[in-house]
């Protein structure tokens, strides 16, 4: 039994509950039993759309809070930082391997190694910083 079919069960018996205490209680107290059962139908109703309205807001947080990682966002400066603070640190000894290994060509190969990463780096980060500019009419 799913969750909604044991919901529509107990609101059954609810109401054979309530059917059955007006045949013991008479006619006198139908309007008290009808307002007491909708009372627990509107009490389920209300939780029916609380969970409904949670749910969809937590999926529209879910799809902000995606859409504020995109690489435009406003950590992406701390992570251009980081990201050229490692590239110094790991220059020095690729450039101490290149330059020893090959002298001057391996020297050049280390650096543009390093600079094709950090301008692969900034492509990824800031869309459009190679798109040419346009000029305004």
């Amino acid at each position: 039994m799913t969750g909604s079919d044991a919901r529509d069960a107990e609101l059954k018996k609810e109401l054979d509950a309530t059917l059955r205490a007006r045949g013991d209680l008479g006619e006198e107290y139908d309007s008290a039993l009808i307002e007491s059962f909708l009372e627990k139908v509107d009490q389920r109703i209300d939780d029916a759309v609380g969970r409904r309205v949670r749910r969809q807001l937590a999926e529209h947080q879910m799809v902000s809070a995606r859409d504020s990682r995109s690489p435009g966002s406003a950590d992406s400066w701390g992570e251009r930082f980081g990201f050229g603070i490692v590239s110094l640190v790991l220059a020095v000894p690729l450039s101490a391997i290149g330059g020893g290994v090959a002298d001057l060509p391996g020297l050049l190969v280390a650096w543009a190694g390093i600079a094709g990463v950090n301008v692969i780096q900034a492509a990824r980060t800031t869309p459009g910083l190679f798109r040419g500019r346009r000029e305004m009419p």
